[in-house]
């Protein structure tokens, strides 16, 4: 993993010290809560609903065991025990005293990490693929490429003010892991003229009020003009942006208003000025930051584990782990293993100071200390022999960590909605804990099969609910929550919008409907071989409307 310089460290040391004088400032008095929101936004913290927030940058999801034991201690010192996972692979910590933030931040700092930018109209945290360096189908490692874009947009002088915040992800593979067409700049690696490495370009994805899939501007990048490119991309946006709405002030919206073809001219003649100069990418460049991310020393092993086998024949729930929670590795006799951190009942994405350091400790003992963040909420071992899993499945039991449900329909994504937010409508919280526990036997989560359940308590969509297969939306009705429902989203290299299909549902009649909707969709399916999604944009709408409204 990336490992900072002298530079690097310096500039985070300051910056906490800057924000350690404004905290005092604000404390005194010296500053209102309206002086001091820009400044504290400026570094990750947020007034919410009953305290303020820090959220944390995970630069690409990417963590040590390190950086996870300084997490859990912070979880334990500085908020009440736990912290949460988001949709944007970062770590929210919601119960923090402001007083307290700028030591918290001198610790992170210790183990290079930070808070910038993950808040305010500028470049947010880079995103990438939760299995990069270590899936099967990978073209190319995201990873640098996603370094090379946080390094030349972290401060950047141009792009710090612009009239919306704006979201980047890459993915190195053919299966799009990290949702890329559902962002501002979304970069999926081809190979192009000769097996050189390059990106298919799309621009002007987002979710929220306005939901939008982005469009395919290039269809192949020179890896040397990466830079040079998005510049012209953010040069274009930050000029033509709308700054009188904020809710129209989203790249996808200039996208929209202006057509695909008309701003696709922009960027390129914007492109043409850049080419071949200052931001030209030298392929020595690229390797210099790609030998930070180059692989461990794997040992050669043969493809598949007798030892595992015979523990997966004498242990069903082993078996389980294995079957939902492992993905084929790109050496012989590894697996990636994702740990849910969506247990029967809990919170999806939270996980306690304990688990926190569990995790840190298996991935030091069975995956070379490296962790990953993913966007959907989860955690990731990338580099685990397949002897070693018995081992692993059974520390990760001791601590509720060993939920066989990856990609599965309790594997729920879900913002924190009204239990946290000041922005939310409704509970997203309960609702998937309900909808957890209404689905809580393993073999009915086997017999659905695969299915992407996303809850967001309001408009802005943190919980992703336009590109669920069922997305649920919380929404405030004379002082009344309820859910719409939306049906057939997706976001991966098929990316779609899911469609609402009617009025909303009071809490108490939600996970019923959900219930419905799945029923509906055992009893049409061609067979256990055909998931949600398929046998949705087979069949359409109607079936699922008519059970659920058949009363109205």
């Amino acid at each position: 993993m990336y490992r900072y310089d002298e530079f690097d460290q310096s500039f985070v040391l300051e910056r906490v010290a800057e924000f350690r004088d404004q905290v005092a400032r604000r404390l005194s008095g010296e500053l209102t809560e309206d002086q001091f929101k820009p400044l504290r936004l400026m570094n990750g913290v947020y007034l919410q609903l009953h305290a303020y927030m820090l959220r944390i940058a995970i630069p690409y999801g990417v963590l040590s065991s390190r950086q996870m034991r300084k997490l859990a201690h912070i979880a334990r010192e500085y908020d009440k025990g736990y912290g949460h996972f988001t949709t944007r692979q970062n770590l929210q910590f919601n119960w923090v005293e402001l007083a307290r933030i700028p030591d918290l931040l001198a610790e992170l700092a210790e183990v290079e990490m930070h808070a910038l930018q993950t808040s305010g109209n500028c470049i947010r945290n880079v995103t990438a693929d939760h299995f990069a360096g270590a899936a099967a189908d990978e073209i190319v490692d995201p990873r640098p490429y996603a370094e090379i874009l946080r390094q030349w947009s972290a401060i950047h002088p141009e792009f710090t003010y612009l009239p919306r915040k704006f979201k980047i992800a890459v993915t190195g593979a053919p299966h799009d892991r990290a949702a890329v067409q559902v962002h501002d700049i979304g970069l999926h690696a081809v190979r192009g003229p000769g097996g050189k490495t390059g990106f298919a370009v799309y621009v002007g994805g987002g979710q929220g009020r306005t939901p939008l899939i982005a469009h395919k501007v290039r269809d192949y990048l020179p890896e040397e003009d990466l830079l040079a490119y998005c510049e012209a991309i953010l040069r274009v946006y930050n000029l033509e942006g709308r700054r009188d709405n904020k809710y129209k002030a989203r790249i996808k919206i200039l996208v929209h208003e202006k057509g695909k073809a008309e701003i696709a001219a922009a960027i390129e003649a914007e492109f043409a000025q850049l080419k071949g100069k200052t931001l030209n990418l030298p392929e020595a460049d690229v390797q210099a930051i790609s030998a930070y991310f180059a692989p461990p020393s794997l040992e050669q092993l043969a493809a598949t584990s007798a030892a595992l086998e015979t523990a997966k024949a004498a242990n069903k729930a082993l078996e389980r782990f294995v079957r939902h929670n492992v993905t084929a590795h790109r050496n012989a006799g590894y697996g990636v293993v994702t740990v849910s951190l969506k247990p029967i009942g809990e919170p999806p994405g939270d996980a306690t100071a304990a688990q926190m350091e569990v995790v840190a400790d298996v991935a030091e003992r069975f995956s070379h200390s490296e962790i990953r963040v993913s966007h959907e909420q989860n955690l990731v071992l990338p580099h685990v022999k397949l002897d070693e899993i018995p081992a692993l499945f059974a520390e990760l039991a001791k601590h509720n960590l060993a939920t066989p449900n990856a990609g599965l329909v309790t594997d729920i994504i879900a913002c924190p909605g009204l239990d946290y937010c000041a922005l939310a409508n409704a509970r997203s919280i309960p609702v998937a804990q309900r909808l957890s526990e209404r689905f809580a036997d393993i073999a009915r989560q086997e017999e659905i099969g695969d299915l992407k359940i996303k809850i967001s308590g309001c408009i802005n969509a943190c919980g992703h609910h336009h590109v669920g297969h069922i997305g649920l939306l919380g929404v405030d009705q004379k002082g009344k929550e309820l859910y719409q429902i939306t049906l057939g989203g997706s976001a991966d290299e098929h990316t779609s919008i899911g469609e609402i299909i009617g009025p909303g549902f009071p809490t108490d009649k939600v996970v019923d409907a959900v219930e419905a909707v799945i029923d509906v969709y055992l009893g049409l399916r061609k067979g256990p071989e055909e998931n949600f999604l398929d046998a949705y944009r087979r069949v359409g709408a109607e079936p699922f409307k008519a059970a659920l409204y058949a009363d109205a």
